[in-house]
C-alpha cells in the first residue's frame, strides 16, 4: 500500500542552500514513489526581510552578518554551487552577485499554491534559477512575471496580484506561524506535520526519513 505524506518546505528564494535541499527532496521523493505518495508544499520564510531595494552585495553581506572573511565566504558559496549542481539546481557565483528582497517572491509563491502542489513547484524551482543562477532583482516585478511565464503560468493573474498587494497578509501570517513553532533556519523540511528534517541534505537523507515515515503509516 502506498502512504500518503504530507510536507511542508519552510524556505526561501534567497537561500541557496534551500535550493540544495529541494532538489535533494524531490530526488528522494522520486526514490520512494513505490511506497509514498508525497503532497509537497512551499512555505515562506524571509532570510532578511529589511533588505533594500536595490539589494546588496551577497559577499558583503555574508560577511557582515557571519563575520567571515571574503575568502571564507567565496569558498563556502563554491561549495554549495557544487552541492547544488549534483542535485540538478544550477547556480553561478561570483563577486558581483547582490541579494535581494524576496517578498513578493513569496506572495506569488501562495498564489501559485492555490493553483495546485505542482505549479508552486514549477514557480519556487523557476525562482530559486533568477535568484541564483541569473542573480536577477526578485523585488522587481518584470523579472517576476518573466519567472512566472518560465514556469508556464498566467502572466496576467500575476500581474494582477503584484499590483494589488494581494496574498501579503497571508504570507506574514503563514511566516509568523512558522517562527512559533521555533523554524529559525532554512529549509526546515516538516514532514505529515511530526518529523523535522533541516538544511540541504544529501537524497539519501531524505530518502531514509520518506521511508521511514511510510513505513510507519503502513503500520
Amino acid at each position: 500500500m502506498t502512504a500518503r505524506i504530507k510536507i511542508d518546505f519552510v524556505s526561501d528564494v534567497a537561500c541557496p542552500w534551500c535550493a540544495v535541499g529541494l532538489g535533494g527532496l524531490l530526488a528522494a521523493m522520486e526514490r520512494v514513489k513505490d511506497v509514498a505518495e508525497v503532497e509537497l508544499r512551499m512555505q515562506p520564510f524571509e532570510l532578511d526581510p529589511d533588505m533594500p531595494a536595490g539589494g546588496q552585495n551577497t559577499v558583503e553581506r555574508l560577511m557582515q552578518k557571519y563575520g567571515y572573511e571574503r575568502e571564507q565566504v567565496n569558498a563556502n558559496r563554491q561549495r554549495i554551487a557544487q552541492r547544488a549542481a549534483e542535485v540538478g539546481m544550477p547556480m553561478r557565483m561570483s563577486e558581483d552577485d547582490r541579494s535581494y528582497n524576496t517578498f513578493d517572491a513569496h506572495r506569488l509563491l501562495h498564489w501559485a499554491g492555490l493553483q495546485g502542489p505542482a505549479q508552486q513547484l514549477a514557480l519556487k524551482k523557476r525562482l530559486l534559477r533568477t535568484y541564483h543562477h541569473d542573480n536577477q532583482d526578485t523585488a522587481d516585478a518584470q523579472v517576476l512575471l518573466q519567472a512566472v511565464s518560465d514556469a508556464g503560468l498566467d502572466v496576467e493573474q500575476a500581474r494582477e496580484v503584484l499590483q494589488s498587494g494581494r496574498h501579503a497578509e497571508q504570507v506574514r501570517a503563514e511566516q509568523a506561524r512558522w517562527l512559533e513553532q521555533g523554524i529559525s533556519s532554512v529549509p526546515s523540511i516538516i514532514i505529515n506535520g511530526e518529523y523535522l528534517v533541516t538544511g540541504g541534505q544529501p537524497i539519501e537523507v531524505f530518502e531514509q526519513s520518506l521511508r521511514q515515515v511510510a513505513a510507519q503509516a503502513g503500520g
